[in-house]
């Protein structure tokens, strides 16, 4: 799976799209998209990494993420049984319905509020959760109804942080957004062999100290970083196909056995073989 700006097909019979159960969790997939975003998480501790704020969650998570966010998958490096659900809402659905409805007038007044990026907890956060599970079985106009209602728990709950302090407004314009869409592209296809910081700053049109501080504003990790974390991503799920540490760490871009183990055990806390023990003995 590329990282990307994520293009989020549209379900011609729903004003929503619902992913139930969606399974990232050996994907580094820093992405963003124009639809406000509802994802809940249980039975795992991971990362929470919305915008510039990132912090941890034990057990479950249900953060409401606004348009254009950049954002990391919740699941992202877990390696415990867990169960996930997302809700995506179209950026006009806000401005149509929410904003012309007066009965809706708190929960349009939530969607703004989402641009600081919400984590919901106590109470709330089971509730809605409960409601998010059993939400992918409903018939479409229940299903309709039950999003409704799950906006408006959300609108009335005091049960929540926000993730910063001030909004995040969409800061990619197209061209920007047409920039990171290469960038990633470029990682994507060519993660495998040696990458210099110039190439792809050349890429984008910048010069090499000029991109280095866009991408760190743009994605909150530096280049290198970054690159390294889509590699071990990557290698993690070669790994978990049966190759061989030696040929994963040379296929996703690492130049010897020695820097592909320090880098994998910076990026996830522990070398490749101990990841490979642990799966084998999750699964058996």
């Amino acid at each position: 799976m590329k990282i990307q700006l994520e293009n989020i097909s549209p379900d011609v019979r729903s004003s929503f799209r619902l992913l139930h159960n969606p399974k990232l969790n050996d994907l580094f997939f820093w992405h963003f998209h124009p639809e406000y975003e509802l994802v809940y998480i249980e039975g795992a501790n991971g990362t929470r990494h919305v915008g510039e704020h990132i912090s941890a969650f034990e057990e479950s998570d249900l953060v409401f993420i606004g348009s254009n966010i950049p954002h990391l998958n919740f699941d992202y490096g877990i390696q415990t049984a867990y169960k996930k659900e997302v809700l995506h809402i179209k950026e006009s659905f806000k401005n149509k319905v929410f904003n012309e409805i007066p009965e809706l007038s708190e929960i349009f007044r939530l969607f703004e509020r989402s641009q600081h990026g919400i984590a919901f907890k106590g109470e709330t956060k089971a509730t809605v959760g409960h409601k998010l599970k059993a939400l992918y079985g409903l018939p479409p106009f229940q299903q309709f109804l039950e999003v409704l209602h799950i906006f408006e728990i959300l609108s009335e709950s005091q049960e929540f942080v926000l993730l910063h302090e001030q909004p995040v407004f969409n800061k990619y314009n197209k061209k920007q957004q047409e920039r990171l869409r290469r960038v990633y592209a470029h990682i994507d296809e060519n993660y495998q062999r040696k990458i210099e910081v110039d190439e792809i700053a050349s890429l984008c049109n910048l010069g090499k100290e000029a991109f280095c501080r866009y991408f760190k504003k743009a994605t909150g990790s530096t280049f290198v970083s970054f690159l390294n974390q889509y590699r071990i991503s990557q290698a993690k799920r070669l790994l978990l196909m049966g190759q061989h540490i030696g040929e994963t760490g040379y296929d996703c871009g690492f130049d010897s056995l020695t820097y592909f183990n320090r880098i994998f055990k910076k990026v996830t806390g522990e070398n490749p073989s101990s990841f490979i023990k642990k799966h084998k003995n999750s699964l058996g």
